[in-house]
Formats: structure tokens, sequence, C-alpha cells
């Protein structure tokens, strides 16, 4: 909390300092050439700028030039001390207001980048109520302790991550995973802080405070956006390590040439690195706007500068290459039970699970027109299984792999062999049936990964799933990957991750909880629709829309966005060096300097404004429509 107060603190010191060098400057003004009896007066609102606003500033850069620091900034800073040595009051005013306006601007891009994050922790609840003794009362949520007993009423926020105790109904966690559907709650359902209650009122035990609950990462997750600083920013530092030693050469060299110290003040006015301070941020800011006008959200600016020099794409599997909708093709029933009997049994407890096969449990159920049955004590245990009692009888559904936890290692030879996505059925404790999907490829899958070598130079796709073999292998021949790791864990994606981005920058593109780590660990992690918060948080860039070609317009919006940073920045820069030529030859003034600067500011903003505008073309990729199912 100190440290976001300071970072606002810092945003607003530097916009004040633009307020009262814009307020100064034209007060100034007002009072030297229209008003003859202030006439006298108007040194003192450059006095105030001078000293209220250049003062931090140049404290603030000391520590660099202690360090032999020669970022962009510091000729800002020598032009501020040199201009009050001389008495050119007015010149250092406007380079106050030069590098404070850059620096708000800045400040401003990185904020921008985070809107979306800050809208939906606004959301959440701040008081809760704790029935403690059969009596109710609110609470603020920091207060929530583990165990506590939280009413929810209907249609409210829920404040914490629990349990439900009480009271049966339904929860939409949309908003918080992407899930289209709503999500029943019973006795022993776990629920999310940020759910929307239907309308029943449930009881919940927390089990989690407040502070971990997800809005709680959310908040810490746009806290640490704003204090990442965009790569091109940093790369104007690097220009500026060789732009600065230049400048003061030139401006030393006028100086003991001409005997005119003042020239070596108009040198370094001109010379102050706006087009680095002002052109790259609004260029970036102009970027994040198309972005989002896209529906593609900039978690952390540095992506954009980062995603263009990407060689390597590795994709997740379900969700992201396929539409993460898996269908129920083949139910294999164990004998004594009937088909019917268990497709009823399984669907009434997978409406309480949010488990992506679930949903293509229910649906087979509707499209037979079975009615589904209440179901008590459920309890899901994530990546394990799901275990309810209906009827008096205990229906577990699980993976093959966690047969050996329940005594039936002997029963996995019993199980079909070569297919992909699967769940077993377990009855009071036996076999009852292996249910078998299938996942459809996107349509526009194998037109991007084509794309992707063609029009954006890269030379390696792979994929990297937790599905079995089979089923990765499938999907891959069907879009044309040939390397394919199945069967991984998150720690072994991001090993995978780790040693490609070794030689070569690499993009992940993922959609599950599984690979957030793998987003973290990739040079630039793109979360393929908003399925988890946890994955957004990872993520440098999150295309709201899973759709290919939303991705593909990022990439030339990238691409996009350096091109044109670049040309402001070194365009900019080369007509800096052309501008203290001709103020070391004594043709500008500090004043006319700083005019001149100015001139060449407005000319970059306005090539760095061409970001902003949505191009003709954005995405260049044709569709090839392929299989719709499989």
């Amino acid at each position: 909390m100190r440290q976001e107060r300071s970072k606002i603190h810092f945003f607003s010191m530097h916009m004040c300092i633009a307020i009262l060098a814009v307020v100064g400057i034209a007060v100034h003004l007002v009072f030297r050439f229209f008003i003859a009896d202030l006439q006298s007066y108007s040194i003192y609102p450059l006095y105030c700028v001078l000293v209220l606003g250049g003062g931090p500033l140049v404290f603030s850069l000391l520590g660099k030039l202690i360090t032999f620091k020669f970022s962009s900034d510091l000729l800002a800073g020598m032009s501020i001390v040199t201009a009050v040595i001389l008495g050119e009051y007015l010149a250092g005013s406007l380079v106050v207001l030069m590098l404070s306006g850059g620096q708000t601007l800045e400040e401003f891009a990185i904020r921008s980048a985070s809107k979306v994050l800050e809208a939906l922790a606004k959301r959440a609840p701040s008081v809760a109520h704790r029935k403690y003794y059969g009596v109710m009362e609110d609470i603020p949520i920091e207060n929530i302790a583990i165990g506590d007993c939280i009413l929810l009423f209907p249609h409210e926020i829920c404040p914490v991550d629990g349990e439900v105790i009480e009271g049966n109904g339904i929860m939409d966690e949309s908003y918080l995973t992407g899930e289209p559907f709503l999500i029943a709650k019973t006795q022993g359902s776990e629920v999310l802080s940020g759910s929307i209650n239907g309308d029943s009122s449930l009881v919940i035990k927390a089990n989690k405070l407040a502070i971990d609950s997800r809005y709680a990462k959310i908040m810490q997750v746009m806290r640490e956006s704003e204090q990442k600083r965009p790569r091109m920013r940093r790369l104007a530092d690097e220009l500026g390590a060789y732009f600065t030693p230049i400048a003061i050469g030139i401006a030393a060299v006028a100086w003991i040439m001409s005997g005119d110290v003042v020239r070596f003040l108009a040198v370094l006015v001109v010379a102050t690195p706006c087009p680095l301070l002002i052109g790259i941020p609004v260029a970036i800011i102009g970027s994040i706007s198309l972005c989002a006008s896209r529906g593609v959200l900039i978690k952390n600016p540095i992506v954009l500068e980062q995603l263009d020099q990407c060689q390597t794409m590795i994709f997740d599997k379900t969700g992201t290459l396929t539409y993460g909708k898996p269908i129920l093709k083949e139910q294999i029933v164990y004998a004594p039970f009937e088909a019917k009997e268990i497709l009823k049994l399984a669907a009434s407890i997978e409406r309480y699970s949010k488990h992506p096969l679930s949903n293509a449990i229910l649906e087979r159920a509707k499209e037979e027109h079975i009615e589904l049955m209440d179901a008590q004590q459920i309890s899901e245990l994530k990546g394990k299984w799901l275990r309810g009692i209906i009827a008096d009888h205990e229906i577990i559904i699980t993976s093959r792999k966690q047969l050996d936890g329940f005594g039936l290692a002997d029963k996995v030879v019993l199980l079909p062999q070569g297919m992909g996505l699967e769940c077993v059925v377990l009855m009071d404790g036996q076999l009852a049936a292996c249910f078998q999907f299938h996942d459809t490829p996107r349509e526009d899958s194998t037109s991007f990964i084509q794309h992707l070598s063609q029009k954006h130079g890269f030379k390696k796709t792979m994929i990297v799933s937790g599905d079995r073999m089979e089923e990765v292998k499938y999907l891959a021949n069907f879009v044309g990957i040939t390397e394919v790791y199945a069967d991984q864990s998150p720690e072994e994606k991001v090993d995978i991750v780790v040693k490609e981005t070794q030689q070569a920058k690499t993009v992940y593109l993922g959609d599950g909880i599984n690979d957030a780590p793998a987003l973290l660990t990739a040079t630039v992690g793109i979360a393929f629709g908003q399925n988890s918060d946890v994955t957004v948080e990872a993520a440098g860039a999150v295309v709201m829309e899973s759709s290919f070609e939303k991705v593909d317009e990022f990439l030339h919006i990238s691409k996009r966005m350096r091109k044109i940073g670049l040309q402001s920045g070194v365009g900019g820069m080369v007509l800096s060096v052309l501008g203290m030529g001709v103020a070391a030859s004594g043709y500008l003034f500090p004043v006319a300097g700083a005019i001149t600067q100015e001139v060449i500011d407005v000319i970059v903003i306005m090539n760095s404004l061409r970001t902003i505008w949505k191009p003709a073309i954005l995405s260049d990729m044709r569709m090839k429509r392929g299989l719709k199912s499989h």
C-alpha cells in the first residue's frame, strides 16, 4: 500500500509541476506584453516555476549525474540549472514544462494500461454479513476470518472465497472465469469472491482471508502493472546515453569557440530530448488505445515493443487451438450398470462443477431429455475428482490416473486405449463407465499458424499441453504443427518455455490457470479470452475475444508501434542535432531554441499520434474454413 501511495504521489507531482509551468508561463507573458503596470512583476511567476517545479525535477536527476548515468532526461535538468545561472528564466521554465509534461505523459501511458483491471477491482464489495451466534452483523470484508459464516443475499457479490454450508442456488462466475453458464451451488460447493449470487440466499464458510481472494490478486496485478515501465521508454534512455554526451560536447565546443556561455545554454535547450520523453510514450498510448478498440487489453506496455521481435510461438491446446467446448462422443458402460442411469447420475453432480467436461455431459443429458436429481455433500478437488451423494449412492467422477487412489488400479486395463479427453465414473466404489470426448479445432487455427511464418517471421510453432499425446497429435496434424509436447504439468511447461526463450524470443498463447506460469516465463504472454483471472494476471496482454484474427491484429499493431516510435525518437533527435548546430553557430538564443524544440516536439507528437488511427488493413490473415467438428 505504501508503494502504491508513493506511485500515486509521483504521478501527481509531475502533473502538478506541468500545470504550474503552464500557468506560470502564461501569467508571465500576460504581465510582460499585455499589462504594462505589471511588467516589472512578470519575472515572479517564472521564479515560482523554477523553484517549485524545476527544483524537485533537478534534485531527482542528481543521482543519475553522480553515478554517470546519462539518461534522456539528464539534459533537461542541466538546461534548467544553466538557465537559472544565466538568468534565462523563460527558457528554463519552458524546459520544466517539457520535462514534467513528458514524465506525466509516460505515467499516464502506464496507468491507462490497467484501467479495466482497476474497474474490476472497484467492483469488490466492502461489507460482509457475518452470522455470529445466530445474530447477523455487517463487518468490513478485511475483518472476515477463516471459518466465519457469511450470509449472501440474492444478487449480491460474494466478498470472499468459501464453501456453501446452507442453501441451494446458482451463481454467476462468468466475470471471473469467462464461462458463459451459471454454476449450481449446494452444500459443499466452492464459491469464489467476485461471483454474483442468484435468486436464493446462501450461507458460506470463509476458507480464505479477503487479502487472499481473487480481487486481492487483481489489485496486486494493478499495482505491478502501474510500476512497470514500457520497454520503448528504456530504449529512449539507451538512446539518451549516446545523445547526452554528444549534446554536451557540442554545447561545450560552442562555448569554448565563441567564449559566449549563452550559446552553451542555447544548445542544451535545443538538445532537450523531448522526442524521447514525449514522442515514444505517445506512440505507446496510441497503440494501447487502438488495441483496446480492437478487443486487446494491454496489461504491460513492454509487450508492444517485444512482440514484433519474437520468433517462436507456443500454443496451449484446449481453449486456445480448440474452442474448449468438448462434446461427449462415446459412453462405455460396465456391467451391471445401465448407460442412461449412469449418465443421469453423472450429470446430476456435474452441474455443480465448472470443469470443462461437465458442460458436455450436461448437454448430452439434455439431448436425451434426462431429468436431473438433487445431490448432497458435493466436494471437488481440482484436477483430481468430483464427488457427491445421490439417492444414497456415492458418485465419483475422476480420471484413469486417480483409479489407484480408489483401490481400482487393476481396472485400468478395462479402459479403452488411444483416446484423448475422457473421464471415469465410479458408483459406490465400482467402475461404472468411461466417457470419451472430442474438442473442436478453431476454424481459423490452420490459417493463423501458416500466416505466422509467411507474414510475421516466426520460425517455430509448438503445442505444449497437459492433455494426452493421442489427442494433442490429432490436433497438431490438423493445424500443421510438428513439434508437440503432451502430458505436461505446469512446471514442465515452464521448463520448455525457458529452454525455447534462451534460443529465441517467445510468445506463449494460453487460456487456463495451468498456463499462468508459462505466460510469466515467455518473452510475451498472451491470455486468450478471460477464462481465468489468474491467467489474466500472468499475461502481458489479454485478447478479450478468443479469435486468432485479433491476435494477428495485435501482431500488426506491435510492429507498427515500434516503427512509428523509432521514427519519432530517432527522427526527432536528428532534428534536434540540426537545431543544436544552428544554436552553436550563434543563430538561436535560448528562448528561440526552446521554441524550436517545441516545434520539433509538435512534429514528433503528430507522427506518434498516427498509432491511434486504425489503418485500412489491420489483419491480412485469410481464413481457410475447415473442419467444424471431429
